[in-house]
């Protein structure tokens, strides 16, 4: 795959105008009029008077040189606007990628398409009969295929009021929006019971086949989320000492299995967290030093739907999920780390990033006279209170080390952590361990690792990788993903949760972990992959292509559907487009411009994504399956068009 886009830096800034001369001159003749056309002599002799003007010191302003005037403070700090961001629109194939699997709905890995009829393992047969080319004697349908395209358009404004201080936000506009997803006479209307339900067509567009054009995403009407969403904004104020960061900000450290801020041209998913940060350090040695208190989970709060004015705040202490977090790390400034690659010197980062968190109480109920709905007394807050008890120890270990044309990369994070109570009904205590009365509570205890290396040569148009990746898996559970409700079931309630999770904007494939698994989880991967620039201009223009294939097995055999490790190999291909025309584009390691990328992948499922021999038997035995197929995996395979302009 082509290299992951990085967030667009700031274009230089403008070089502040000179500040007005303060010196009097004699005075000037009268002004001629006013041209209609520019006249810089004119404005130059404007300003002369102005200076003019001013009055005389008096002993209280403009004596010492630290005194300016409000004309020389804003010519010297004059508030701009930058707006950087990007506009996508991507067209997905998916094929097969239930893996001709017939899970019964709920253990699905990968849903089967509604339009398809098929004989699942367990349950009811289900039949599409609405099929074929006789309307009169229709038949099952077949589909495997899933087909699309979405778009999103990114804005990342940044205000700055002086060299010190700047506010920074996230914007997206039709943010993955479905293209086709609310055409004319669609709508939802809330439901008496709870949920929606689909609101009558009429007038013009009866019928879905004759609507004639798109209406606006309007959540809960149109649509499960507004057209315009605001994801992120906080503030930055450069001190003498270091920099202060507050509000809701992107979160990311190391490579981005732990904390991920998925700024990148393709991705999906981010860290966002509301925190109050404090950085310092010492720059002559690149150390840097952090700290930060994030607010998680700050339970039910007094706003309500009835006041949309004043100031909610916080109804309970207890119930908080607080983090504290430390991070630590060396960090060579990126042009000094080139010139040192230049030179035949090496470069070497890393630091260490440590996380506790921990909640008392909580109210994760869902009955509606008791939960923490909106505007609910504090009194029937108090009634769903669970005695949740929860404390985590997160570290994370990043290195770094460039020499000339290489680079080595790696993170390793561990979390380790008590729960006393898993139970959501209010007034639950600490729960026992049914098998051992003294064994209090669950412990949660994984670990994840990542590894990237890569040799560039060509003149840097010939890249070879060759990644790693390991998240620790649990024996005690069936699945390596967790269910869609609840918490993960244990099969002898040893009372550990041991799976790991890599962030789910850690892309290794465009199959088994980005689609249907929607991470690396309780598997290990190798993935070498070469990527080469057939043309490429120093303006930024280039024309490209690369392929990977990943290996990945489970950690724990148990966790596998088939009870076996290999779960299966990928192949994946790219091709790619960089035109010149971007602003971002002076720099090798930036994207910007417009970018187009064809994709294809392959996964051939292995042992682990297959069958066990009791299902297949039992399969082959039931009536309802005598003609059905029988039970076999198949290949999925995925094709991805990719149109896109950063700027």
């Amino acid at each position: 795959m082509p290299p992951n886009g990085t967030t667009p830096e700031a274009a230089p800034e403008a070089t502040p105008e000179p500040a007005p001369e303060t010196t009097p001159k004699p005075a000037q003749k009268p002004a001629a009029p006013v041209a209609a056309t520019p006249d810089p002599d004119r404005d130059t002799r404007a300003l002369t008077r102005q200076g003019a003007d001013r009055p005389p010191p008096t002993g209280d302003v403009g004596v010492r040189p630290s005194d300016v005037f409000a004309e020389d403070w804003w010519s010297q700090a004059r508030p701009s606007l930058e707006i950087h961001g990007l506009f996508r629109v991507r067209a997905e194939l998916f094929h097969h990628f239930a893996l001709g699997r017939r899970d019964a709905a709920d253990r699905a890995l990968w849903p089967q398409p509604p339009d398809n009829a098929y004989n699942p393992m367990t349950g009811e047969v289900q039949t599409v009969r609405l099929c074929g080319d006789d309307p009169a004697a229709t038949t099952p349908c077949e589909n495997n295929t899933q087909a699309g395209a979405n778009m999103r358009f990114r804005l990342t404004p940044e205000l700055h009021i002086s060299d010190n201080l700047r506010v920074l936000s996230q914007i997206d506009i039709l943010d993955n929006f479905v293209l086709g997803s609310t055409p004319e006479g669609y709508w939802n209307t809330p439901a008496a019971g709870g949920g929606y339900t689909v609101g009558a067509r009429g007038g013009y567009a009866p019928l879905g086949s004759l609507a004639t054009t798109s209406w606006a995403p309007v959540a809960g009407q149109t649509s499960t989320v507004d057209s315009i969403i605001v994801k992120r904004a906080w503030g930055e104020y450069v001190t003498p000492v270091g920099l202060l960061r507050f509000g809701r900000m992107p979160n990311q450290w190391g490579l981005g299995i732990l904390n991920n801020e998925g700024n990148g041209y393709d991705s999906d998913w981010q860290s966002t967290v509301d925190r109050i940060m404090f950085v310092t350090g010492i720059k002559k040695y690149d150390l840097y030093f952090a700290g930060a208190w994030d607010f998680i989970s700050e339970g039910p709060t007094s706003a309500a739907l009835r006041e949309q004015q004043g100031q909610p705040y916080d109804l309970g202490q207890l119930d908080d999920v607080s983090q504290y977090v430390f991070m630590a790390a060396r960090r060579r400034d990126p042009e000094l780390a080139r010139l040192d690659l230049a030179k035949g010197l090496p470069v070497i980062n890393g630091g260490l990033y440590f996380a506790y968190r921990n909640q008392v109480l909580a109210n994760d109920t869902t009955d509606p006279t008791t939960s923490a709905t909106f505007g609910q007394p504090s009194n029937n807050v108090r009634v769903g209170y669970a005695r949740r008890g929860a404390q985590f120890f997160t570290p994370d270990i990043w290195f770094q080390f460039l020499y000339k044309k290489f680079r080595f990369e790696a993170e390793a994070s561990m979390t380790y952590g008590t729960i006393d109570n898993l139970q959501t009904a209010g007034g639950t205590t600490v729960e026992r361990n049914p098998l051992d009365t003294e064994d209090k509570g669950w412990t949660v205890q994984s670990f994840i690792v990542a590894a990237q290396s890569e040799f560039r040569a060509l003149d840097d148009k010939l890249r070879l990788d060759l990644g790693f990746g390991w998240a620790s898996g649990d024996p005690d559970v069936e699945g390596l993903a967790p269910p869609r409700n609840g918490v993960e079931r244990q099969l002898t309630a040893d009372r550990t949760f041991s799976t790991g999770r890599f962030h789910q904007d850690y892309r290794v494939d465009l199959i088994l972990w980005r689609n249907i698994m929607s991470r690396v989880q309780g598997a290990y991967y190798l993935r070498p992959s070469v990527q080469y620039d057939f043309a490429r201009d120093p303006n930024g223009q280039r024309l490209g292509g690369s392929a990977a294939v990943i290996w990945s097995r489970a950690s724990e055999f148990i966790q596998a559907p088939g009870n076996k490790r290999d779960l299966g190999v990928e192949l994946d291909f790219s091709l790619y487009f960089q035109a010149k025309d971007g602003t971002l584009n002076d720099k090798p390691d930036q994207m910007g411009g417009f970018y187009t990328m064809l994709q294809y992948g392959v996964l051939f499922p292995l042992g682990g994504l297959d069958y066990l021999p009791g299902e297949v038997s039992r399969y082959g035995s039931a009536p309802e399956n005598r003609n059905a197929p029988a039970l076999d995996s198949e290949t999925a395979q995925t094709l991805r068009w990719y149109l896109g302009i950063m700027f």
